[in-house]
């Protein structure tokens, strides 16, 4: 996709962010809870488990996922209880955040803009994230699947968050990594629309849709927004 950049829009005074693959690279967490899975049981292969997690028709998250790997591999059903354990407390702990996230939200913040949250992760998933970052204080409201019954690209997700912020489409931009999930929506209900290319790991065709503007990496958000980092920040 080719990058799309105009001039930055002082107008926008709130933010809905994406989570995982826009503030973190969740593909890495998962890949290496995977790992930490195999290297537990002594038996299997990590690539293996991780591509069961991204079979259709079953969910991203779904722990069922684990469950047929080890059935695969012909484990008892002794091993499920543990590798799911392993596996939860591997993911959460290797949760790194992409370069320039703190610095990027600290700057949004300091302009007084209001952000929020919307993510498909239910809500004791998406909490222990957002603690486990340091990130939680950022954000005013996070909207849940278990919080609307709908998961994206359903407009509820939104339409819950510009409601809780009182805010209006016109001065609303979402963030994320998917096209599809993210993008279409939010340029549907009338927001402006910031892809995170950096986070997007989607293969094949995505809905023909033309964000307003494209991040390389989150600090592009910067001057998308017609702000400035704080004077003194570091920008490598």
């Amino acid at each position: 996709m080719q990058e799309t950049f105009g001039p930055g829009d002082p107008a926008i005074r709130h933010v809905l962010f994406d989570m995982d693959n826009t503030l973190w690279d969740f593909v890495g967490a998962k890949r290496e809870a995977c790992r930490a899975v195999v290297e537990d049981l002594g038996a299997g292969d990590a690539e293996a488990l991780y591509q069961y997690f991204r079979r259709p028709g079953v969910g991203y998250e779904d722990l069922q996922n684990i469950r047929d790997y080890l059935a695969m591999l012909g484990a008892g059903r002794e091993a499920f209880g543990r590798s799911c354990w392993v596996y939860e407390r591997a993911k959460l702990t290797s949760i790194r955040l992409f370069d320039g996230v703190e610095e990027t939200l600290g700057a949004i913040a300091g302009a007084g803009i209001t952000m929020a949250v919307v993510t498909d992760a239910y809500s004791f998933q998406a909490l222990a994230r957002l603690e486990q970052t340091g990130l939680r204080d950022y954000f005013s409201y996070l909207v849940t699947p278990d919080l609307t019954g709908r998961k994206k690209p359903d407009p509820t997700q939104f339409c819950c968050a510009i409601n809780a912020l009182s805010a209006e489409p016109a001065t609303t931009m979402v963030v994320g990594d998917s096209i599809r999930r993210e993008v279409a929506p939010a340029k549907a209900l009338g927001m402006q629309a910031a892809y995170a290319l950096y986070g997007d790991h989607s293969e094949g065709p995505e809905p023909i849709c033309r964000p307003d503007y494209v991040l390389q990496e989150i600090r592009d958000l910067i001057p998308a927004l017609g702000i400035e980092f704080p004077s003194g920040s570091l920008r490598v």
